[in-house]
């Protein structure tokens, strides 16, 4: 009589068995560690949660979760973005993220998106509460936007959140234009509108801290017909 055998669980894939997931995190731990902070004590502590955030992450190893891979029409964009991040000062992160760009889930964060906003936008996380690299006290991604977009007014509850540009050119409430390398600091409930130039794409690098059950479920909502502060 055969012996029956018990089925083998699937092993379940860690970060560290995936050196492309690893170097591009390392990319961000490069540019929150070694960026400047420009005299700010808000930008210094802020750059410190998240490197030490991330540190964590990467110590314990944690499990990769599998996602659907997902476009949105923005995406036509996104090789124009890589390739203008590979000219500048931003390469490593640029080159980093092309070598997973065929795993990345693209999507909005809104229950509704206006027709005009769904064909110019979209983001796709990397490590967070919703993967693929697990983690609860710390969002990293990357936002995606077309050349002449208004991304419109909005805040994050209770979410502190960082961007730095890694291809294009662009301004938040109108206060500035931003040039690759450039980080900008949105402290919670602050609002603020995001405009790109005229002629090419823009690629940011995010970062959320916050609470984790808010990280988790940010309740996303754009603050429409309304003028930025500032």
């Amino acid at each position: 009589m055969t012996q029956m055998q018990d089925p083998v669980a699937p092993q379940a894939v860690r970060l560290m068995d995936k050196p492309n997931w690893v170097y591009l995190l390392r990319e961000f731990e490069t540019l929150y560690r070694h960026g400047s902070n420009g005299g700010s004590v808000a930008i210094r502590s802020h750059r410190k949660r998240v490197r030490d955030r991330l540190s964590a992450v990467l110590t314990r190893n944690p499990e990769i979760l599998s996602r659907e891979r997902a476009q949105k029409p923005v995406t036509a964009h996104f090789a124009r973005a890589l390739d203008l991040g590979e000219r500048g000062g931003m390469q490593g992160m640029a080159r980093a993220l092309r070598e997973v760009r065929t795993a990345l889930t693209w999507e909005y964060g809104y229950d509704k998106v206006p027709r005009g906003l769904s064909q110019k936008y979209a983001y796709c996380e990397i490590l967070g509460p919703n993967g693929p690299v697990m983690a609860g006290d710390l969002v990293l991604g990357f936002v995606l936007f077309a050349p002449k977009t208004t991304y419109p007014q909005h805040s994050h509850h209770e979410i502190e959140e960082s961007y730095i540009s890694v291809a294009g050119a662009w301004s938040e409430n109108n206060g500035a234009v931003y040039a690759p390398g450039s980080l900008i600091l949105n402290r919670p409930d602050h609002e603020h509108r995001i405009t790109t130039g005229e002629r090419e794409p823009v690629l940011l690098a995010y970062a959320w801290t916050g609470p984790p059950e808010r990280l988790a479920n940010p309740g996303m909502k754009l603050t429409m017909g309304r003028k930025p502060k500032g």
